[in-house]
């Protein structure tokens, strides 16, 4: 009896996975026959040259002077030295060599996935009840004025829903606005803005247990990209007032202050502190750095998720659910918002040495990821300088941060582009047992069928 259409499925995944291996090995078996000697000899040239360059960006970002100078040109030759040397000396093997890693990767996610793409359980989206006083919060000044140039104001009032245009001349505060609007009958709550001012608002609606609708109308709009709304026309996310879903998804909090996207200690949240950060931010940036990263500036931190403590890291990241990491592609996205986790990604780093390892084989020594329910960072000061939404604060210490599951009734439109799929990671041990047993099992199946 002939396969059936799951048993054809298992004959070509195993075919995927040995033309992926194939296709792998000879990636590396090309350049190395065509140079000879020479093939090995740059393969460990490229090692060194990966080390050094690692180095030398340590010594850039943590000494002064002409000498920080001379490491950042190390930093950039050495990389395109070895690019030019390999083109040079391997010439078409080099090209037929990347031509045969394309067709390892590509067959390899064909066998890991039959779509080439990880399943993610999506989100799931309720019944949104009609609302009938929708209020909603516009910063003209967020994204280079997308309020004004999408009309986001207008559409909005035609939809039936009250705007408040924040004032560019005074400082405004969008909780008290969220609280009053409430208080006289607001049934939605929404914002046009940064994901700082998001979050501000978003709070105020998980307390009041009202939705709460985003509108991509910020720089970044982090939190719209994960919720899987259009961000380059902001007034599509309007349509959720008449045709929308709703999504229930978690809020972070560092303390008292809530957050949509993440919580950062560290080197990064005390150069943000800085008053000439917003004029000059690569020039406050390396000035600062060098001591930061010594330790002979900012906090001594100390971060405490579950079972796992960080002692004396130089960057801790607390974030509302997981960052892809495994994907160089989807880096900075999250898959999905609800699943009542903080992400906590430390880093500590020393010396040169240490930098050079971390990029060469990223370990527990430098680079720590975890999930917890609950992240305490501590400090040897009473305040400590936080980045939370790209918002700079000053938190008493220590912080406690924590996720509230489920907090945030989020409308958003029923049609709407989606988070990007992440890519199957390429796992060549299971590649190799699919290859030599998928053959066995499509033959176990077609008995088991016939």
């Amino acid at each position: 009896m002939a396969l059936d259409l799951s048993g054809r499925a298992f004959v070509k995944q195993r075919w995927a996975a040995r033309g992926a291996l194939v296709a792998a090995a000879l990636a590396v078996l090309v350049p190395l026959v065509h140079g000879g000697g020479v093939g090995l000899l740059l393969l460990l040239a490229a090692a060194v040259g990966l080390a050094v360059s690692a180095v030398a960006l340590w010594w850039t970002l943590t000494l002064r002077g002409p000498l920080r100078w001379v490491a950042a040109l190390v930093a950039l030759i050495v990389p395109a030295a070895l690019v030019a040397l390999f083109a040079v000396t391997l010439l078409w093997s080099l090209l037929v060599s990347v031509a045969l890693w394309a067709v390892a990767v590509v067959s390899g996610r064909y066998a890991l996935g039959s779509t080439g793409e990880t399943r993610v359980r999506a989100m799931r989206e309720r019944k949104a009840p009609p609302v009938r006083r929708p209020f909603l919060i516009m910063n003209p000044r967020s994204g280079d004025g997308k309020v004004g140039r999408f009309g986001l104001k207008e559409k909005a009032e035609r939809l039936g829903a009250e705007v408040v245009l924040l004032d560019p001349e005074r400082q405004q505060d969008v909780t008290a606005l969220a609280r009053e609007a409430v208080a006289n009958g607001a049934d939605l709550l929404g914002v046009a803005g940064g994901d700082g001012t998001q979050a501000l608002v978003a709070a105020v609606a998980a307390e009041h247990g009202l939705p709460f609708l985003v509108i991509s109308a910020g720089t970044r709009n982090h939190f719209a990209m994960d919720l899987g709304l259009d961000r380059d026309d902001p007034s599509t996310c309007l349509d959720a007032l008449t045709d929308g879903v709703e999504l229930r998804v978690d809020l972070g909090f560092a303390g008292d202050r809530p957050f949509v996207n993440n919580a950062s200690f560290g080197a990064y949240a005390a150069i943000v502190q800085s008053p000439g950060y917003r004029e000059a931010k690569i020039g406050t940036s390396l000035e600062l750095l060098p001591d930061l990263l010594l330790g002979e500036q900012g906090p001594r931190l100390t971060a405490r998720a579950g079972r796992t403590t960080l002692e004396a890291p130089q960057a801790v990241l607390v974030s509302n659910n997981v960052y892809r990491t495994d994907d160089p592609f989807g880096l900075g996205y999250r898959d999905r918002l609800d699943g009542g986790v903080l992400g906590v990604l430390g880093i500590r780093v020393d010396s040169a040495a240490q930098a050079a390892a971390l990029l060469l084989t990223p370990g527990p020594h430098g680079l720590t990821l975890v999930t917890a329910r609950e992240v305490v960072v501590d400090a040897d000061r009473p305040e400590i300088e936080a980045g939370v939404d790209g918002e700079a604060l000053l938190l008493p210490s220590p912080v406690r941060c924590r996720v509230r599951p489920g907090a945030l009734r989020v409308r958003v439109p029923r049609e709407r582009p989606g988070v990007p799929r992440r890519k199957a990671r390429l796992d060549w041990r299971r590649l190799g047992r699919m290859a030599a047993t998928v053959g066995r099992t499509a033959v176990h199946h077609r008995h088991h069928t016939a």
